[in-house]
């Protein structure tokens, strides 16, 4: 079924979608973007909270997801699986669950709502944009990409919460 769903995407596939897709799966590599973003909130007094609790978000999120759950999971990812779909991006090497991309994005971009509503607004359309670029290149399945922004969300939450409690700003 989540093959079928895929498919489907595929269906959209040109050129200029391409482009895009791989610019933003890129801009999500490795949480650059995201930690971008809370480094550029660290140096500024007003958002510096925000920024320690995006970057603790991001450490978290590879830590449980890239290092732990992918590891336990093992599972193959879609291009692996069904070979027939031209890839735009580098075969990733790691497995498929959760997906690392959208894990991040969303425990960085839940943390910044949390703290900044209206910039976090902005970055869970940024977060959403990169999580389905990873359907779009065919290199997650569907419910990699929900576990990862259930699970980031979550990370958020909860490193928000321990920050809120004992980090003295």
């Amino acid at each position: 079924m989540e093959l079928s769903f895929l498919h489907a995407i595929q269906l959209i596939r040109n050129p200029i979608f391409d482009a895009v897709m791989v610019f933003f799966s890129t801009a999500g590599n490795r949480g650059l973007i995201w930690i971008i973003i809370g480094l550029t909130f660290l140096c500024i007094k007003k958002y510096r909270k925000c920024g320690i609790i995006v970057l603790l978000s991001l450490f978290a999120s590879v830590l449980f997801g890239n290092t732990i759950l992918k590891h336990v999971v093992e599972r193959s990812r879609p291009c692996w699986v069904d070979t027939s779909v031209s890839l735009l991006i580098a075969n990733p090497r790691d497995y498929s669950f959760p997906s690392g991309h959208t894990f991040s994005s969303f425990a960085a971009a839940t943390s910044i709502y949390l703290n900044q509503k209206e910039m976090g607004k902005m970055a869970y359309v940024l977060a959403a944009t990169i999580a389905f670029s990873r359907l779009y290149l065919f290199v997650h399945y569907p419910t990699d990409v929900f576990a990862g922004a259930i699970l980031g969300a979550l990370t958020a939450f909860i490193i928000t919460k321990l920050c809120n409690r004992y980090l003295v700003m």
